[in-house]
């Protein structure tokens, strides 16, 4: 069973959402919050897969929530509902560690895509945010992979970043590059380093953003 949380102000739209997830197969909306406070009293008693976060809250608006969770509960998966659709928006918080972003007006079906595929992928580009990659987030021109305090992407670590982008498993890229499943891995945790991103949804968003590899 998948246990989804949802953060929300506006009573009617979670109580439509929770309905909607209840009525997944092998998928249970368990929390439903209105408040960050609440969230967090929630979250210390009863362990989330994944969290529906919005942005605008009164009190903590929904970077500071994902902020706060993405601390104190690094393997809760979030997916962010919200109506804003700038691509710049998107980037950011993938970057900041959010596993997807869907508007509110996505369907009842890619909400549940969403919710299945961060469990199993760790992320999900669909809808909006997948065309916000291949258009407003991608650079007119390809520039060479070189990242903060002068660092270089290596030749082996592009291979590993192009193929988590055609979303192929660590144990899939390690049988293709004949290398070990823990030998990805330290690739995967060299470029998260290396990007400065928080997943594998960030790195990504991230690589493409940067130019470093084409959507």
């Amino acid at each position: 069973m998948i246990h989804v949380a949802i953060i929300d102000d506006h009573k009617l739209f979670r109580e439509g959402i929770s309905f909607l997830v209840n009525q997944m197969n092998g998928i249970s909306m368990t929390l439903e919050a209105s408040r960050y406070d609440d969230l967090l009293e929630g979250l210390s008693h009863q362990i989330m897969d994944v969290l529906l976060l919005d942005l605008d809250m009164p009190e903590r608006d929904g970077l500071e929530v994902l902020e706060g969770v993405r601390k104190q509960y690094p393997e809760l998966k979030v997916v962010i509902l919200t109506m804003h659709d700038d691509p710049k928006m998107m980037a950011y918080l993938m970057e900041m560690g959010a596993n997807s972003y869907l508007l509110k007006d996505c369907s009842a079906e890619e909400l549940e895509k969403a919710i299945r595929a961060v469990i199993e992928e760790g992320y999900y580009f669909g809808g909006q945010l997948a065309q916000a990659m291949i258009g407003g987030l991608q650079k007119p021109t390809v520039k060479k992979p070189r990242l903060k305090d002068s660092e270089t992407v290596t030749a082996r670590e592009l291979e590993v970043l192009q193929l988590i982008c055609q979303e192929f498993t660590a144990r899939e890229i390690a049988e293709k590059l004949y290398i070990s499943q823990r030998t990805v891995e330290g690739h995967r945790k060299n470029l998260l380093e290396k990007l400065g991103v928080k997943n594998t949804a960030g790195l990504i968003v991230k690589a493409i953003k940067e130019g470093i590899i084409q959507p």
